[in-house]
């Protein structure tokens, strides 16, 4: 067999990299130009976005180092049973290519993940050495995420985080009773003893104000820590997913829980619960876990359903915001020209950034519909909830079924 080329094992780590979230919600439709005419693909592999804290989108070469794994997790398409085609890059490969795409301006960054090779130890030098080598030898200042292996040597996940950007450890799944069925390799407190010692590097690094004076300290994972969680794999709803996440948030100051939909792999996953459409379940978590972090929303509160009436799982139909609002309607309408952030932020159809310009333009006078329409540009949700001078909802929010109004009209299935 000919020997496989640099850009022989892209394509099939790249392609195998797919599986790890990294970035914004995955959630988008299949397109792609070939045999259109056309040009562009949702489908490609191999370079993602990521978000800096001050917003910017960062692209990054996101590839594993090998897809060969010594694991059997049943949810994972690279377990040791599955039967794919396997690569292997040596570190002098993924740093030759991370230069090389860096140079040419295609990547800001490199996210790296990887099987489990011989044994975590060896996996995590590996991939310690590519970030090392990029950082001190070739002085590489750009992004670089690092998919860590909690069960590897504290030491080496210490040093991962003097290279890299930003450490990930996966969860895995919602639950540790699933991880043990279906990843028995696996521990849930190894993974949370990994994330505790990630946050305790990270508190450890950072400066006092003389140490700021005297020098520039070494930062260690500047970027923080994030996780992946798997959706889908088990039987958990979306409460327990959501709940599960804010205490992550809460215990490990973790940056970003991203969701990924559970992709059914065949002979393995045969009796493995059927759950609701992948990538609008995946979808509507982040809505919902948006929500926590950036709106004010308890995890409890987005499955509240009229007080006793909780549910389980998140509307497909509605995003959880809206849904929120029109269980809970007794909370509006809200008056734009008198309610608290707090209050407007709980408006659907209202960003962060649009209540921020409201409260700014208040200041000048009372804010008039058109005032409020020129700042939210749309008025088709927000104005069953709210009150502005010149306008009230009347009777929009007494609508018996309002979910209703707001849900996607039916369409006829295909027939082929």
């Amino acid at each position: 067999m000919a020997a496989r080329t640099l850009l022989d094992k892209l394509a099939v780590l790249a392609d195998a990299a797919k599986y790890d979230a990294s970035c914004a919600s995955s959630s988008t439709g299949k397109k792609n130009s070939l045999g259109t005419g056309g040009i562009g693909s949702t489908e490609g592999m191999g370079v993602c976005h990521a978000y800096a804290p001050d917003g910017r989108c960062i692209s990054l070469l996101k590839i594993l180092m090998t897809n060969f794994c010594i694991y059997d997790c049943r949810y994972c398409v690279n377990r040791v049973s599955s039967n794919v085609e396997r690569a292997r890059f040596s570190v002098d490969e993924v740093v030759k290519l991370t230069l090389d795409f860096y140079k040419r301006n295609y990547i800001e960054g490199l996210f790296l993940s990887s099987g489990i090779i011989r044994s975590s130890d060896y996996t995590m030098e590996q991939m310690v050495a590519i970030a090392k080598k990029l950082r001190v030898e070739h002085k590489f200042q750009g992004y670089i995420h690092l998919k860590t292996i909690p069960e590897a040597d504290a030491e080496l996940i210490r040093q991962a985080g003097l290279y890299a950007d930003r450490l990930s450890i996966n969860i895995e799944l919602p639950r540790d009773d699933s991880l043990t069925e279906l990843a028995p390799e696996k521990s849930g407190t190894t993974i949370r003893k990994a994330m505790a010692k990630v946050k305790t590097n990270i508190i450890a690094a950072k400066p006092d104000i003389k140490e700021i004076a005297r020098s520039r300290p070494v930062a260690y994972a500047p970027a923080g820590q994030s996780t992946q969680m798997i959706v889908g794999a088990d039987d958990s709803s979306d409460a327990a997913i959501i709940s599960r996440s804010a205490g992550l948030y809460s215990g490990y100051d973790m940056r970003r829980v991203y969701y990924s939909a559970f992709s059914p792999i065949p002979d393995a996953s045969r009796d493995l619960p059927p759950s609701a459409p992948p990538l609008m379940r995946e979808h509507r978590l982040y809505q919902a876990d948006w929500l926590m972090r950036f709106y004010g929303f308890e995890s409890g509160e987005i499955f509240q359903r009229n007080g006793a009436d909780d549910v389980a799982m998140l509307d497909l139909d509605i995003d959880p915001k809206l849904a929120w609002a029109v269980a809970n309607r007794a909370w509006f309408p809200v008056d734009v020209n008198r309610g608290s952030r707090e209050e407007l932020l709980r408006v659907p159809g209202f960003g962060a950034k649009t209540v921020d310009r409201l409260l700014a333009a208040r200041v000048s006078g009372r804010l008039m519909y058109d005032n409020v329409a020129r700042i939210a540009h749309s008025m088709k949700v927000c104005r069953h909830f709210i009150i502005t001078h010149d306008y009230h909802p009347g009777t929009k929010l007494d609508v018996a079924d309002m979910k209703r109004v707001f849900a996607p009209k039916p369409k006829q299935l295909a027939l082929i």
